[in-house]
């Protein structure tokens, strides 16, 4: 009978379903070498007080999708620059997330007592090491750039382009008008 071959036949996909697999593998990957970059900058350090750096480590290590680095690694690829030498800016795009992410989530911002599920950085260390952190993080990730194995004028170009993105004129221009509007209504 052909309904019962149907029953014990795996279910099939959607074409659409199939189609996105690849996309799906291609995520996971960049996602898997961005966390072992993150880790790997974080853990290399020598220098910082024990405290900062597992804070440091606790904001990098959030169960996030890592989006922004695939985006920058894929965008590489796309024209042409190798993975590994487009690391440097996709590893600097995260860290500047998860410093606005630490920052946002403070009781001067949007006071957020957890972030996906898990304690934010203030509620996990403290207020003062979560603004720290997300100053270390912010820093890092210009030292990241600076210091990448590329030419001097792409590396400027790199941080002169995430200095605007980030900065007033940015995403911290963006946090200030969010604030402003909370405090209106």
């Amino acid at each position: 009978e052909p309904s019962e071959a149907r029953q014990d036949a795996e279910p099939r996909m959607s074409p659409e379903a199939d189609r996105l697999r690849p996309v799906e593998s291609l995520l996971r990957a960049l996602r898997a070498e961005a966390d072992a970059g993150l880790a790997a900058l974080v853990s290399g350090r020598r220098g910082p007080p024990p405290r900062l750096k597992r804070a440091v480590g606790y904001a990098l290590s959030g169960p996030g999708k890592r989006v922004r680095p695939a985006l920058c690694l894929m965008a590489c690829e796309a024209c042409g620059v190798p993975r590994r030498a487009g690391m440097p800016a996709a590893l600097a795009l995260e860290m500047v997330h998860a410093y606005s992410l630490v920052h946002d989530d403070l009781p001067a911002m949007d006071d957020d007592d957890l972030r996906r599920g898990r304690a934010t950085v203030h509620r996990a260390f403290d207020e003062a090491t979560a603004v720290l952190a997300g100053d270390a993080l912010l820093t890092l990730a210009f030292e990241t750039l600076a210091s990448a194995a590329l030419p001097a004028p792409r590396r400027a170009s790199l941080v002169l382009e995430l200095a605007r993105a980030s900065g007033w004129a940015g995403m911290v221009g963006g946090q200030a008008l969010d604030l402003e509007a909370e405090w209106r209504c």
